[in-house]
């Protein structure tokens, strides 16, 4: 191995240090939230009205989809399944004990504590979701010890932002589609064109699938279909909130499924289905439904809404992604523009009408408590009449449809534009020497950075000639 890339010292080193700074940070600041203090239970406790039985099945099922549905997703490429699960299982790790921290930080700024309970975890997992939606997009392309810098700088940039966003503008986005979908997007785009390589526009040799590959990826859209309701629903409000947002998170993916089928056969020369279409464009539907994914926007419109995120998905692999990567230097490894990036902005755009469309007649006094920011201010006499129908309903800030879709708009134009930025300064600081960086013409290949068994050896030799032939054209 060129000692360029060699981990020996690096990755031990770096984990080193991370190691030592969680536990420090941990031991000062972090403690149990009142569902996990053993001080906080008494004779008066029922035991079976802790919060872990209401949030646990959600975490667990996002865990299903980021350990295991991103994992065998990302391990497509055929000299690549090493790296594309391990890598993500590393990155995973690490993102959600960071994320604690970091997210947590607002918390302590409040309460001089990080009060620990299961939906911190949630929110840490959400997180690292964006981490690996970014992920998608330097896949084959990145050393560990960049991904792990690119875990570390990412997570503040997207808690930076989801708390302003949060906090200054007062936004609906139960499903993620803008603070998670969108930021991850433009994020790994911001990365990626900064560690642009020309060579690859030209092709790789290795940069090719499998039978055995796109089985294992295939398995990975399943976990992520199965469980995308619980991502879509698991931080709405519980009862009949989180009702729609599962039917609208199944209906949207169901529809997106069949699309995607039919216009992968439309489409091939030989009328075939393509499995990269199957792979990425049949999860298109659980993104798009996100921004509306709670609200009242009938079953139609969620079914609707899958076949639209399906179609921009489709042909966004078939014709966008191409053009960025020759001429705008976006190489998109996993296509993340497109699954999430197109569906983020439909969906975002759903979202707002369905804001500008939503009245009392359809919601009934709810409307108030799924559009908190309409609610009446403090001191309204209206406020003292829905909390007699609605106990508990807190004062909003009693914005109109209009002024709320308008605050939309502001909180995906932020979004993007503090995801490019925070994916544009990552970027640079991944492409510092001791990064570990591969050389070109060892992308997408495991056996840089792994030892391979001996029944790994399915290089094709002829494969790397002919990569070795590209290298010597391109550089003359």
């Amino acid at each position: 191995m060129n000692t360029s890339t060699s981990l020996r010292v690096r990755l031990p080193a770096l984990v080193l240090v991370l190691q030592v700074v969680i536990i420090t940070l941990y031991a000062l600041f972090v403690t149990y939230d009142d569902n996990a203090d053993a001080k906080m239970q008494n004779n008066e406790t029922n035991p079976m009205e802790n919060s872990v039985y209401r949030d646990y099945p959600f975490f667990a099922d996002v865990q299903v989809m980021i350990f295991i549905g991103f994992g065998c997703l990302l391990a497509f490429f055929r000299f690549y399944g090493f790296s594309g699960m391990v890598f993500n299982f590393l990155t995973a790790t690490f993102t959600i004990q960071w994320a604690i921290l970091v997210q947590g930080f607002f918390q302590f700024y409040y309460d001089g504590k990080i009060h620990l309970g299961v939906i911190n975890l949630v929110n840490a997992e959400f997180a690292c979701a964006v981490i690996l939606i970014s992920f998608g997009a330097v896949l084959g392309k990145t050393s560990p010890v960049q991904l792990l810098f690119m875990a570390i700088l990412e997570v503040p940039f997207f808690a930076v932002t989801e708390w302003a966003v949060l906090k200054y503008l007062r936004i609906n986005d139960a499903g993620g589609s803008i603070l998670i979908h969108l930021f991850a997007c433009y994020f790994g785009l911001g990365v990626t064109f900064v560690l642009y390589r020309p060579v690859l526009n030209k092709g790789h040799a290795k940069e090719i699938t499998s039978y055995h590959s796109d089985i294992l990826s295939v398995m990975g859209t399943l976990f992520l279909w199965v469980f995308w309701p619980s991502f879509n629903s698991a931080l709405t409000i519980k009862g009949d909130d989180q009702h729609r947002a599962i039917l609208h998170t199944f209906i949207g993916l169901s529809s997106s499924t069949i699309t995607a089928f039919a216009l992968s056969a439309l489409f091939n020369k030989r009328g075939k289905l393509t499995m990269a279409d199957i792979q990425n464009v049949t999860l298109a539907g659980g993104v798009t439904v996100g921004a509306s994914v709670d609200m009242m926007i009938s079953p139609v419109a969620a079914y609707v809404l899958g076949i639209m995120g399906c179609t921009a998905c489709f042909f966004g692999y078939r014709y966008l992604s191409p053009f960025l990567a020759q001429n705008m230097r976006i190489q998109d490894q996993c296509g993340i523009h497109n699954l999430h990036g197109l569906t983020g902005l439909i969906s975002s755009t759903a979202g707002i009408c369905a804001i500008l469309l939503a009245n009392e007649e359809t919601y009934g006094p709810s409307m108030y408590q799924i559009f908190s920011h309409r609610a009446p201010p403090l001191g309204d006499p209206k406020l003292l009449e829905l909390q007699k129908l609605i106990p508990g309903l807190k004062p909003g800030l009693g914005r109109s449809a209009e002024e709320q879709a308008m605050y939309q708009l502001a909180a995906i134009a932020s979004t993007i534009a503090a995801a490019t930025i925070g994916g544009l300064i990552t970027g640079w600081v991944m492409r510092l020497p001791f990064m570990a960086s591969p050389p070109d013409g060892d992308c997408f290949d495991d056996e840089l950075f792994f030892d391979l068994p001996p029944d790994a050896g399915t290089t094709v030799l002829s494969d790397t000639k002919i990569f070795d032939e590209k290298l010597k054209m391109n550089s003359v």
